[in-house]
């Protein structure tokens, strides 16, 4: 784990820029066949972006059942605002400005957030959404303890943080992107993270110092 993030570092495959161009490119066909009430184009997009959507809502919201409730409502909107869709951005950027508003409106519904188990939420989780990441059977309790920390602890950010930290960290955006989904300035989105990464250090200072 390094010092200066303390979230778990997911393993990925380092994407191209050709190949991030790509993608986009086929999303973007993709909403443009969509637009004309293209069904089967719509299907492929769910199916190519509903594990982050839902991953992303339930990083935010810690409920699986409303995540799946929640990123169903996304695609409707997706289809429903098809008409008028402009390929002004990346189809992702667009997506998940559409993500953000439907939490943050979910997030103010509740006003308080209920409790909730957090070790059975991530098993159900992780049963659905499996995570690739090797664990050593020696070591499986420890990542269990630090999982259920890191929840804990990415639970307490205010919304904005914790939006623009899922975005960063797990969807891998670049700065300029979680600016335009989050309608804000890069630096603002900077600020955001530092304020971030800062809070989660503190209340995961014990599992750092210990790594040390």
């Amino acid at each position: 784990m390094k010092d200066d993030d303390p979230t778990p570092e997911k393993p990925s495959e380092s994407k191209s820029t050709s190949e991030v161009v790509d993608s986009n490119v086929e999303d973007v066909a993709c909403m443009l066949r969509v637009k004309t009430g293209d069904v089967a184009a719509f299907e492929e997009l769910v199916e190519r972006h509903k594990s982050s959507v839902i991953g992303t809502i339930y990083r935010m919201l810690g409920d699986l059942d409303e995540s799946h409730d929640l990123a169903q409502r996304v695609f409707i909107r997706v289809w429903s605002s098809a008409p008028r869709y402009e390929p002004s951005a990346k189809f992702t950027t667009w997506l998940f400005t559409i993500t953000k508003n439907l939490v943050y409106n979910e997030s103010r519904r509740r006003k308080r957030r209920p409790h909730y188990s957090l070790e059975a939420q991530a098993e159900d989780f992780h049963l659905a959404m499996p995570d690739t990441t090797a664990v050593e059977p020696d070591d499986a309790l420890l990542h269990q303890e630090m999982q259920e920390a890191i929840d804990k602890a990415m639970e307490k950010l205010p919304d904005r943080q914790r939006m623009a930290l899922v975005l960063r960290r797990f969807e891998h955006m670049p700065y300029e992107e979680i600016s335009k989904a989050m309608d804000l300035t890069v630096s603002s989105v900077k600020s955001l993270l530092f304020r971030a990464r800062l809070q989660l250090r503190e209340e995961l200072r014990t599992y750092l110092d210990e790594s040390n």
